[in-house]
């Protein structure tokens, strides 16, 4: 099952939204309206739009102030992958060049500061002092969290809290803001609040673990990157943590990592052995309980048509291919 007959139920609310987008990034400056539109129409799955307005389905909300909510949420996503392009170097995200293979860091930083404040601009239009604290907040994490990885470097042995600090302020944060700032708009009593806010968080940390997998298991083309690109770039997850702890072969991931050219023959077989090993099983299990976790979460909310397109969103982010 994919996400466009999970989403039905919201598929008017995410054409609505789409069509936002696309206006929301019209500036007057050509060459920043251009790498935004080529962003926005790269598309995604736009699973945090759709978790916000899912949190917004139950109780009466205003259907315009749900979609401006999705549109705010998707462009601080939207910016937050320009700035991760850059710490990355990445030269191609989604098949086209990213915005710092073609600009200096100074541009490609503003260029996603730009984007976070018009994110801000937009959602301050709903005029929820509360929705805006949960946005502030969720910004903070999300640029604490790059910071901490900036000035970490690698560490061995690896600290395996710190990788799920770290995927809790990527990835976790924006799921959860997305679906609290949807409840809280909606007028959710506070235990609804709080469970959608733990769904969102949760779902967060099983969708990035389950890519983190699939930087492994994935095939090349589908990736549009190395497989195996985020322990090239010397970037620690999961998978590389069970191998680690389970392999005898774990300790060459060290002496690789401490060579500046991280590319070759060696690099491939380890990839590969990551790859085959038990330590892929071991992670899937691991993002299967947050899922599950995110799925108990919601246990309390109405039986309906959003709430059970959540839980197959939930079961759907770890068991997909890409």
């Amino acid at each position: 099952m994919g996400t466009n007959s999970i989403l039905s139920p919201i598929q008017n609310d995410l054409q609505q939204v789409e069509t936002l987008l696309r206006e929301s990034v019209q500036v007057d400056f050509a060459p920043l309206s251009g790498v935004f539109e080529t962003l926005i129409e790269s598309g995604g799955k736009r699973i945090r739009p759709a978790l916000a307005l899912l949190a917004t389905k139950l109780h009466p909300t205003d259907p315009d102030q749900a979609a401006t909510l999705a549109v705010a949420i998707e462009l601080v996503h939207a910016a937050t992958l320009i700035h991760d392009d850059l710490i990355d170097k990445s030269p191609v995200r989604r098949g086209s060049p990213t915005v710092n293979s073609r600009w200096s860091g100074t541009a490609t930083v503003l260029a996603g500061d730009y984007l976070l404040a018009r994110a801000a601009d937009i959602a301050s239009g709903i005029e929820n002092l509360r929705v805006m604290r949960i946005f502030a907040r969720t910004l903070m994490i999300i640029c604490d969290g790059e910071i901490r990885q900036d000035f970490g470097g690698v560490h061995w042995p690896p600290n395996r809290e710190e990788y799920f600090r770290h995927i809790q302020s990527k990835t976790a944060s924006l799921f959860k803001a997305a679906t609290e700032t949807g409840a809280v708009l909606s007028g959710a009593p506070e235990a609804e609040i709080d469970a959608l806010a733990a769904f969102g968080h949760n779902l967060g940390m099983a969708f990035q673990i389950a890519d983190d997998i699939l930087d492994f298991t994935a095939d090349e083309q589908a990736l549009g990157k190395p497989v195996g690109s985020d322990l090239r770039q010397g970037t620690l997850t999961l998978p590389v943590f069970y191998f680690i702890a389970q392999d005898p072969r774990g300790p060459r991931v060290e002496a690789l990592l401490e060579r500046s050219d991280r590319d070759g023959d060696e690099m491939e077989d380890l990839v590969q052995a990551i790859r085959n090993s038990p330590a892929v099983v071991a992670s899937e299990q691991e993002a299967r309980r947050f899922a599950q976790a995110a799925i108990d979460a919601i246990a309390i909310l109405p039986d309906n048509i959003y709430r059970r397109a959540m839980t197959e969103l939930a079961q759907y982010v770890v068991e997909r291919t890409l």
